[in-house]
């Protein structure tokens, strides 16, 4: 039995032990820094050593509020400590599951406003992905129920360079061959046109259309951002045509874009819109598809959908917290306004470096995009100088730091940034 120890992390063992086990009993499905984290809190990461390193990743947003926040931690002790945090049987009820659907409810819009004000449902999920999968459900099914299409021929528009997670669903429609090769059979009825191109959507809308999936904000497919009026078009397709427009916004909700919502950069409404990541603050895994109570009660009756650990009393006692968080410190207020100090800083730095081709992006959710394609580097060398971050697509640096990074620690960013793309 490993003693656990508070000062080095979960264990006593070394860093090479780690590696060794992962090596032997973990399947190899990601590429590494050789980093072991013994402790995360607020944007720091330290290992074995005490050596902090400055995340700018944020566990891909799931840590915007921070690590290991007190106000969420609190909460999540004190359900295990009060005896209310075990996984209970969906035939009954729980109040922490109440709460957070009412919370969650309220957080976004009216969705779908064309339908009426019916006011918000919420259904919970773990991981993103899988309520990625709800929204796909409620968009076939929307086909089949209201549109009369036949069962089985109803088309999802999605677009290229998306990513919405690896399910054997979701990568039928990825744009990456290495997402999908050697996985098939693939799921059939998805059409992907380019992001970003309204008349590409509009050429493949046929009667078999039932919705569109996008991601308001591409961040695994190169942090890309659409041309102004891209989502308001989209929005107006899906009127006309009677589609139902689907935002996923794991990523790119929850403030980091600078707005609650990224849809919000264009003042419209979706009829439906998938958080994650984020939504219990990093701490445990959850994730919602929220709609109007008019579509969700279309789509989902007794056994048509569930799951065991789905909204479960841990994961919503951590979502109630986390959205009091993100109200009461106003993130997506402090993003909006530290992403455009760090961004004019970092566009600062790119119009001196021979590497850098272009500086992208919104609130906290910056990419540094080199002319070598080689982000990875990059990205390599900025650890060694103890920042945390990844490329996106091969030639973007992803920077995307918790919400709360402070100036001292933007500083720190930004110095390392100078040395390794100015030198």
């Amino acid at each position: 039995m490993r003693k656990i120890n508070y000062f080095s992390g979960f264990s006593n063992e070394k860093d090479k032990t780690i590696f060794k086990l992962e090596q032997e009993y973990g399947a190899h499905h990601y590429e590494r820094i050789d980093l072991v984290v013994r402790q995360a809190k607020g944007c720091w990461l330290t290992d074995e050593k005490g050596r902090k390193y400055l995340d700018c990743l944020a566990a891909y947003s799931a840590a915007n509020q921070g690590h290991h926040h007190p106000t969420i931690v609190n909460a999540v002790m004190d359900a295990l400590i009060g005896n209310y945090a075990s996984v209970i049987s969906n035939v009954v009820f729980t109040d922490p599951l109440g709460i957070f659907l009412s919370e969650a409810a309220k957080f976004a819009p009216q969705m779908a406003p064309r339908f009426g004000n019916h006011g918000n449902k919420v259904l919970p999920k773990n991981g993103g992905v899988e309520s990625v999968e709800t929204a796909l459900k409620t968009m076939r099914y929307y086909g089949f129920k209201k549109k009369k299409i036949e069962d089985g021929k109803q088309e999802i528009i999605v677009f290229d360079g998306n990513f919405h997670g690896r399910t054997i669903s979701i990568v039928s429609f990825s744009s990456s061959k290495k997402y999908k090769e050697g996985f098939g059979p693939l799921t059939p009825g998805f059409v992907s046109v380019e992001f970003g191109n309204l008349e590409a959507v509009k050429k493949v809308i046929t009667p078999n259309t039932c919705g569109i999936l996008v991601e308001p904000f591409q961040g695994e497919g190169g942090m890309r951002i659409p041309p102004e009026g891209f989502l308001k078009g989209l929005r107006k397709l899906a009127d006309e045509y009677d589609l139902l427009l689907v935002c996923d916004e794991i990523q790119v909700g929850m403030g980091r874009t600078g707005k609650k919502f990224c849809f919000e950069h264009e003042d419209i409404v979706p009829d439906g819109v998938i958080l994650g990541k984020a939504l219990s603050g990093g701490l445990v895994p959850l994730s919602v598809f929220i709609t109007s109570a008019f579509i969700m009660d279309m789509v989902f009756s007794k056994g048509s959908d569930g799951s065991t650990f789905g909204g479960y009393p841990l994961a919503c006692v951590a979502g109630t917290a986390a959205l009091k968080v993100f109200e009461e410190e106003k993130l997506a207020e402090q993003s909006a306004q530290k992403g455009k100090i760090l961004k004019e800083r970092i566009e600062a730095i790119a119009r001196r470096s021979p590497h850098v081709k272009e500086v992208r992006g919104k609130g906290l959710f910056i990419g540094i995009e080199v002319k070598e394609g080689n982000a990875m580097e990059f990205c390599r060398k900025l650890f060694k100088l103890g920042i945390i971050v990844n490329d996106s697509h091969g030639h973007t640096i992803r920077i995307s730091p918790p919400l709360v990074i402070n100036e001292e620690e933007m500083d720190f960013l930004v110095e390392q940034l100078e040395k390794v793309l100015v030198g």
